[in-house]
């Protein structure tokens, strides 16, 4: 079905200025454009601190939505304005470069920090805040690192949901553009390394490529040369051998890695390999997953987010005997699956569930279980998967032989013993954000004080400091004075260049703005995500500079239509005020997306809309209840998906008042909670009559101005002779199109009509081009509310 706004719409207002009064029309205009506010700045800089040497400590917040605030300590060279980085939150650490660096990735950009200790270094190639890429908030923007540390693979944005696939060369400081117009990264990164870092393989738009660096090509080559066919980055997996999995269809296409290279790279791709096994299902590289085992002879695959089937590989379906496979269905609101699959061949599934608007993990082993045949005939023996305590954190790691786990989250750090999967030893109450392990015997581990190294013994040594809470310049007399900082209640000191090392007895000196040669302060900003920057006052010369480039959000021009027109239909918010739009989802009669997008609204710490059809509540209970458990608003979409337009109904206000009284009274049943009274006709056919004939019902009728055209399936483009869009290029379009105020639906559920990609698939995308150019989601009803 189609989006249709009826007769409903948006009514341009003229405003009036007394005759020949040019001064007031300026004064108007002018108060409606400095209006547009965007939300609070997403960044800070304070605690300046300038030493005798002319160096500059400070630290910068970044504090964004739903995301952890992150702190980072800086140190500048005023001489040249050179910049440093001494602390890095380990919001991401891997472990990389043959196991001699860490790369670590925040707000501020990648970092790399030898693992022996030492001061975070920028990572040549990839732009950071340390040279000279502004911070514009949302997510940490995500790569993808070769094992051996040299090349590194991003998306240089061209657009919101648009970029190019960079290859960069981080010994030689060289990029080469790889793809052009790829998607922006969503829940998963578009491309993946071989485990020999030789190959990587990348999607683009439907489509499947490798590419060589070992032997690197002196020019790109076409990828007419380099295409392996249809899928998404779930489409493929490396396993730990080398050998390379593909799935298309129900079929499972295996090339070892000893092959790969042994014949000429550029040729048929899948000519070198081989069909190593079938699954029962087409793999939709959407909606489903799968995991090869460590010997690469078994395969987990995930169907829909829902369904999990183990399936042994390289099987003789003819001759093989009558066998019963593991099969498990995992809860409806789980949105991400982890896998931990051990070298012994022991299998967990971790699942992660939203309940009660917060995410909790479910654990199931694949074990052996027995059981008994009929009429006494003895017993037979199946695999099966069993459900075993969760561990506390979402966050886990096998060691390299599998024989022990390490568990994180915001209750700390725990170590299991995996095989019998009991705890053994709590590392840290504190906490955690990443861990991994070095080797059998020791781990990393991250929170916002530390970064450090622990072996299984319990000993522990520093690799950098996370955050501090106090710094400074020691206050003996010396040409260049060390740096000192205060974190846990223990201090460490450092040159600049060597490690932080932990010292007692020092003399830190009072912090100053003044140098033999320069003054220091903070200016304040407005209309950009910096509330401040730090200024660079040249008293021996002439000049102030800004320390770090200063940035804007795009200005949009004031429009002052109003919100709500004679039709009753609310299809905005106030153009002027706050940079605020509300997304409203839209769901008919299928869950398909809500747990992925309830997460990114808890991550992004938003609120939204939710529009909740009759058909909906009766099939989905449970989730209507969480829903609103997660603190979002709840409104109707009447009780039943039918189209009010259409002239087989005859619309009255008994008509609407009833069907809206039901679908009170189904979602109460349901969640124990009311409705808001608030809603839109199903697929959004307004008109004057219905909203008239809603507010008798004491409902107000909520339209929209910015549509995705998320709606149109295959069927409907053809049979409408419209466009269908990407879902990347639906984010454009609404990025585009939004103003302060406006209503963007999106549709929840598989379409019938058929898509190849779903916009509710590509949230994380929206929401961080949406707060990267100033805005905050809120409901459709604070809309309203900032609307009076």
């Amino acid at each position: 079905m189609k989006y249709s706004c009826g007769k409903g719409g948006p009514v341009p207002v003229r405003l009036s200025f007394p005759s020949n009064s040019m001064k007031t029309r300026f004064c108007v205009l002018a108060l409606i454009f400095a209006a547009l506010q965007p939300l609070s700045a997403l960044v800070s800089f304070r605690g300046l601190d300038l030493s005798d040497d002319n160096r500059l400590l400070f630290q910068a917040d970044a504090v964004q939505n739903g995301f952890s605030p992150q702190t980072a300590l800086f140190v500048s060279r005023l001489t040249d304005l050179a910049l440093s980085q001494l602390t890095a939150f380990p919001e991401r650490m891997e472990l990389i470069a043959n196991g001699r660096f860490i790369q670590v990735r925040n707000a501020f950009g990648a970092l790399r920090i030898p693992l022996a200790g030492g001061l975070p270094q920028t990572v040549t190639g990839f732009p950071s805040f340390v040279s000279g890429k502004a911070i514009t908030g949302g997510r940490v923007e995500d790569m993808a690192t070769s094992q051996d540390g040299r090349w590194l693979l991003y998306v240089d944005p061209v657009s919101s949901a648009y970029g190019n696939l960079i290859l960069a060369d981080t010994q030689q400081g060289e990029t080469r553009t790889i793809a052009l117009d790829i998607e922006r990264p969503a829940s998963q990164f578009p491309a993946c390394w071989s485990p020999d870092s030789r190959v990587f393989v990348y999607a683009q738009q439907g489509k499947l490529y490798y590419y060589t660096v070992n032997p690197f090509p002196a020019a790109a080559v076409d990828e007419r040369y380099r295409y392996i066919g249809e899928g998404t980055i779930n489409s493929v997996s490396w396993s730990n051998s080398g050998d390379f999995f593909y799935l298309k269809g129900a079929t499972v296409f295996k090339v070892r890695g000893s092959e790969i290279f042994a014949r000429t790279l550029y040729a048929d791709f899948l000519e070198i390999g081989t069909v190593s096994g079938k699954i029962p299902f087409d793999f939709d590289g959407n909606f489903d997953r799968f995991w090869i085992s460590p010997d690469s002879r078994s395969i987990l695959f995930s169907k829909g987010g829902r369904n999990i089937f183990y399936y042994p590989l390289e099987m003789d379906d003819f001759n093989t005997a009558e066998a019963s496979l593991p099969y498990l269905v995992i809860p409806q609101c789980s949105y991400d699956i982890n896998v931990l699959w051990a070298p012994s061949g022991a299998l967990t599934v971790i699942v992660s569930v939203m309940r009660e608007g917060s995410p909790v993990p479910v654990v199931y082993r694949l074990s052996p279980q027995t059981d008994s045949l009929p009429n006494d005939a003895g017993s037979r023996e199946r695999m099966a998967f069993v459900p075993l305590e969760a561990p506390p954190g979402l966050g886990g790691a096998l060691s390299p032989d599998g024989t022990r786990a390490l568990f994180w989250g915001p209750e700390g750090i725990i170590l299991y013993d995996y095989i019998n999967w009991r705890p053994q030893r709590t590392i840290s109450s504190r906490p955690a954000f990443s861990c991994f392990w070095i080797s059998n015997e020791e781990f990393v581990t991250g929170d916002d004080r530390r970064i450090e190294r622990v072996q299984i013994s319990g000993t522990r040594s520093l690799v950098c400091l996370a955050g501090v809470s106090e710094y400074g310049f020691e206050s003996k007399s010396s040409a260049m004075p060390r740096i000192l900082a205060q974190t846990g209640g223990v201090w460490f000191v450092t040159d600049g260049l060597s490690p932080w090392t932990e010292a007692s007895n020092l003399q830190r000196r009072n912090a100053s703005l003044v140098s033999g040669r320069y003054r220091v302060y903070l200016e304040p900003q407005s209309f950009g995500p910096y509330e401040n920057l730090p200024m660079i006052r040249n008293t021996a010369g002439v000049g102030t500079v800004a320390l770090v480039p200063g940035i804007q959000y795009e200005r949009e021009a004031a429009l002052t239509d109003l919100p709500e027109a004679a039709t009753g239909v609310f299809s905005h918010g106030l153009r002027t005020g706050l940079r605020e739009v509300a997304l409203c989802f839209d769901l008919y009669d299928d869950i398909t997306g809500l747990p992925q997008v309830l997460d990114s609204l808890r991550r992004f710490g938003f609120r939204a809309t939710f529009f909740l059809n009759g058909e909906f509540i009766r099939r989905y209970p449970e989730a209507a209840r969480i829903i609103a458990a997660a603190g979002h608003e709840t409104a109707s979409m009447f009780f039943a998906p039918i189209d009010l337009s259409d002239s087989r109904f005859r619309i009255n206000a008994d008509f609407i008042s009833r069907g809206l009284a039901r679908n009170e009274d189904e979602f109460y049943q349901a969640s124990g909670g009311e409705l808001a009274l608030l809603w839109h006709p199903p697929y959004y056919a307004n008109s004057t009559e219905i909203a008239a004939a809603a507010a008798q019902a004491g409902y107000r009728t909520s339209g929209l101005d910015v549509d995705p055209m998320d709606w149109v399936s295959r069927e409907e483009a053809r049979r409408l002779g419209i466009s269908q869009y990407p879902a990347a290029g639906m984010i454009d379009r609404i990025i585009e199109a939004k103003r302060p105020g406006s209503i963007i639906p999106i549709r929840l559920g598989i379409l019938s009509g058929g898509r190849s990609d779903y916009l509710f698939l590509r949230l994380d995308v929206l929401l961080d081009a949406l707060v990267r150019a100033g805005y905050s989601v809120i409901p459709v009803s604070t809309l309203m509310e900032h609307a009076r």
